[in-house]
């Protein structure tokens, strides 16, 4: 049977005594971690041994317990960045670092209508669900029906239930009927924020602006740098979005003992780069570019829209971008 939507009351709390139902995460002394779902009567083994729930169920957060074979552990709730690095996946999951940087750079706001795919394992819709609160909507499209399972279970595990605002579909985002007759049924018009993380995001451009209200955010996530610029491109070539902001985010960890203070020998590199623009009104068009292309950057036979080019009058099929050529200098 589908689970049940999540209420406020369902939801797990977050902070004060543990309790059943609770998440805990059990770290031992060399780092290494454990997630449980605390249930009456339940044991959990390591191979140091076995540890009662009896012993955390009603106990403060930051607690140490210890096995029947005396080893130490430390019992916190887990935080989203530690769940999602540890959830059962299907497909890859958005890493910590990449879903707090499209949450913050999308500007997601309780009660605000976000459109997502793919649903992936579920770690972006995570933090998107979190954002928008219990007011807002999540409709999230995944074309494999074995990941949107996966996808599924892992939201429902972290918070306790599955949402009332979150609509999981299967299918492809491409397909722009679809997706607005699955935005009426989640009583929706149009969405304030769309995120892309998908192999091939400039296929849905035509669904981005039939669904994004004007000033909406549109943030893609890609691996590639052959995949940022071919969608950079695209974003230009249509009317109506501002110039696109291009990203990647790195995380160095630092070694800080006593007076070894150092950056550490490895560090969390490139997992995926950011593309954000926003929608402009109807029949409006970007800014002109100010800057001139490389000599190059497009390649001797690369027919496509330039950013300098400027579209004949009434012409449907010059880019839209609406960038005048440079003059001089």
């Amino acid at each position: 049977m589908p689970e049940e939507p999540a209420t406020p009351s369902a939801l797990p709390r977050r902070t004060g005594p543990l309790q059943v139902g609770d998440l805990v995460q059990l770290t031992d002394a060399k780092g290494r971690k454990h997630t449980v779902t605390l249930e009456p009567g339940k044991l959990f083994f390591t191979h140091r041994g076995a540890i009662a729930h009896d012993d955390l169920i009603g106990a403060d957060e930051g607690v140490l317990v210890r096995s029947d074979k005396d080893a130490a552990y430390l019992a916190l709730r887990p935080l989203l960045s530690d769940f999602t690095v540890s959830m059962p996946r299907g497909a890859t999951v958005v890493y910590p670092k990449d879903a707090a940087a499209i949450v913050g750079y999308l500007d997601v706001f309780p009660g605000a209508a976000v459109l997502e795919a793919g649903a992936g394992s579920g770690a972006l819709s995570c933090s998107l669900l979190r954002a928008v609160g219990p007011t807002g909507r999540l409709v999230s499209f995944e074309r494999r029906a074995e990941f949107a399972e996966v996808a599924r279970a892992n939201v429902t595990r972290f918070l306790g239930g599955l949402p009332a605002g979150w609509h999981l579909q299967v299918g492809d985002l491409a397909d722009t009927d679809r997706v607005v007759g699955a935005l009426e049924s989640a009583g929706l018009g149009h969405v304030d924020r769309v995120v892309l993380d998908m192999l091939a995001p400039w296929d849905c451009i035509d669904t981005v602006v039939r669904t994004l209200v004007p000033g909406g955010v549109l943030c893609c996530y890609v691996a590639t740098t052959t995949q940022l610029s071919r969608m950079a491109e695209t974003i230009r070539a249509r009317t109506g979005f501002t110039e696109p902001d291009t990203s990647e985010l790195l995380v160095r960890s630092w070694h800080v003992e006593g007076l070894a203070v150092r950056p550490d020998h490895k560090m969390v590199g490139h997992t995926g780069f950011l593309l954000v623009t926003r929608r402009l009104a109807p029949g409006v068009r970007g800014l002109a570019r100010k800057r001139r292309p490389a000599p190059g950057a497009y390649g001797a036979d690369y027919t496509g829209p330039r950013p300098g080019d400027v579209p004949a009058a009434g012409s449907d099929a010059a880019p839209e971008s609406g960038r005048a050529r440079p003059s001089g200098g």
